[in-house]
């Protein structure tokens, strides 16, 4: 579980930004949401493909010229 340490003179709110700022990078708050309701293996697999799909066409669609307008 990732922590920080009040430095001294340090206003709330910037520690509480720090503390979101880590937790973002550790990818927790992600895995929390993942893991909140069961998903049966094959549905992840489906949801995972279809990831990797979306993010192939992606890389596709900024590598191509775009069309001419002529």
């Amino acid at each position: 579980m990732p922590g920080i340490r009040l430095k001294e003179n340090e206003p709330f709110e910037v520690a509480i930004r720090r503390f979101k700022r880590t937790i973002e990078k550790a990818g927790t708050l992600t895995e929390l949401r993942s893991r909140e309701f069961y998903e049966k293996p094959t549905s992840e697999r489906k949801r995972k493909l279809a990831a990797a799909v979306k993010r192939h066409h992606k890389r596709i669609r900024s590598q191509t010229l775009p069309p001419k307008l002529y």
